[in-house]
């Protein structure tokens, strides 16, 4: 049992997916450092600095008006986060259109170096003798 676990680990494909979930894990912090400490900040002097993870509703409880939302989810009040939503989708659609960028620019780079590594097609040959000797030899037999 202990050698199929061996040959299991051993087998590409596993090395391969452990590999990719890893540079994931690195690519993701990478993304998000990029996004939440350089994109964010320069959106934010577009709008104003506008934030709206504290925009929430309260459905049961006492909460201090103009209370964030942490603070409101200490006193145990039920709140209905909407703006913490809305800035998640924000930032979703702001990483994908990163990551988005980030592949387009990684593909083109790929077909830029795949194109420098074919070889130039070559002219193609003319009819070679053998083939002129059996035209002459069908023209003659006619």
């Amino acid at each position: 049992m202990l050698q199929e676990f061996k040959d299991f680990i051993a087998k590409g494909n596993v090395m391969d997916m452990a590999v990719g979930i890893i540079i994931g894990a690195a690519f993701t912090a990478i993304v998000t450092s990029l996004v939440g400490d350089l994109i964010n900040p320069i959106i934010g002097l577009f709008t104003g600095g506008i934030d709206f993870t504290n925009n929430y509703a309260v459905l049961a409880g006492d909460v201090a008006e103009g209370a964030s939302l942490e603070a409101a989810r200490e006193t145990g009040a039920s709140v209905f986060a909407y703006g913490a939503f809305i800035m998640a989708i924000i930032n979703f659609l702001i990483i994908a259109f990163v990551v988005f960028m980030l592949v387009k620019w990684v593909n083109r780079i790929k077909d830029a170096a795949e194109e420098a590594e074919e070889p130039a097609p070559e002219a193609p040959a003319g009819p070679s003798e053998l083939d002129i000797l059996m035209e002459i030899r069908d023209s003659l037999a006619k």
